[in-house]
C-alpha cells in the first residue's frame, strides 16, 4: 500500500457535524497553529494554540510527519515539514487575485446592490483593478485600470491611512476602520471604503461601494460600513492567512 494511502475508507472515518472529517479538521488546526516566521513549536504550545489534548496532538503530528507535512526536532519540537512547503509553492504558482477578489466584491453588490470596486496603490494614485457593477440603473461607473488620486475618495483616503499617513482625518479611519466619502472627488458620488491586507498583514489596497449620493446619503453609508467591513475582512483572511500577533487591531476590534 502506497504511504500516502489511507487505511481506513470513507464509511470508517468519523465525521463531524458538518459532514466533515474530524481527524482532517484537527490536523489542519495542528499545521495553521505556526504563525509567519516562527521556524519551531513545543508540543505543550501546540496543544494550547489548537485547544487540543497534548496526546491528540502528538497523534495528529506523528502521522503528519509520515507524509513529511512535520517534522520533529532533535529536542522534540515540530516544525512544519518540506510537504507543507510544496503545497504552498503549488498553490502560488496557481494563483490569481482576482479569483479570490472578485467573489467577494460579487458577493458584497449582491448584498448592497451597489457597484463593488477593489483599488491598490501606485505611486500617489490608486487604480482599480477588480470591480463588480451593481444592478441598479443608475450607478457610479469606474473602469478597471483606471487611476484615481490618493487623497480624494473613500478609498484612496483608507489606503492612505493604513499607509501610515498622519493627520486627524487618517487617525480617525485607523480607529474606525473604514470612511466614508460624499461628493469628495466627483459632486454625485458617495463611497464606504475599509482596508484590504495581504500576506504577512500588509496594507494590500482598499475595498468599497460606490453609487450616487441621492441613493447612499450619510445614513445609508453608517450603514453599510460593518457590511463592508466584514467583506474586507473575509479578503484579508483569504489572502494574509489565520488571525495572529500581526494582525491589525482594526480587523478584530471595531464594531458600529
Amino acid at each position: 500500500m502506497p504511504r500516502h494511502a489511507s487505511r481506513a475508507s470513507d464509511a470508517t472515518l468519523p465525521k463531524s457535524v458538518d459532514g466533515g472529517v474530524i481527524a482532517v479538521a484537527r490536523a489542519l488546526q495542528v499545521m495553521e497553529a505556526f504563525r509567519i516566521g516562527e521556524r519551531q513549536l513545543p508540543l505543550a504550545e501546540l496543544s494550547r494554540r489548537t485547544g487540543l489534548h497534548n496526546t491528540t496532538v502528538l497523534r495528529l503530528a506523528r502521522t503528519l510527519a509520515q507524509s513529511d507535512f512535520m517534522v520533529q526536532s532533535e529536542d522534540g519540537q515540530w516544525r512544519l515539514g518540506p510537504a507543507a512547503g510544496w503545497l504552498g509553492a503549488r498553490y502560488q504558482a496557481g494563483f490569481d487575485i482576482n479569483n479570490v477578489v472578485e467573489p467577494t466584491l460579487r458577493a458584497l453588490t449582491q448584498e448592497t446592490r451597489e457597484s463593488a470596486s477593489f483599488y491598490v496603490r501606485e505611486g500617489q494614485e490608486r487604480a482599480c483593478i477588480s470591480r463588480v457593477e451593481g444592478p441598479q440603473s443608475v450607478r457610479h461607473h469606474v473602469r478597471i485600470g483606471m487611476r484615481l488620486p490618493l487623497n480624494l475618495g473613500a478609498p484612496g483616503r483608507v489606503i492612505l491611512a493604513f499607509s501610515g499617513e498622519p493627520g486627524g482625518i487618517y487617525e480617525d479611519i485607523r480607529r474606525r476602520g473604514y470612511h466614508v466619502s460624499m461628493g469628495e472627488r466627483e459632486p454625485q458620488v458617495s463611497s464606504v471604503a475599509a482596508p484590504v491586507f495581504g500576506l504577512n498583514w500588509k496594507l494590500l489596497g482598499s475595498m468599497c461601494i460606490s453609487g450616487p449620493t441621492s441613493r447612499l446619503d450619510q445614513a445609508q453609508l453608517e450603514a453599510f460600513a460593518q457590511t463592508v467591513m466584514d467583506a474586507a475582512n473575509r479578503l484579508s483572511y483569504a489572502l494574509a492567512g489565520a488571525r495572529s500577533s500581526e494582525t491589525p487591531k482594526v480587523i478584530s476590534t471595531w464594531h458600529p
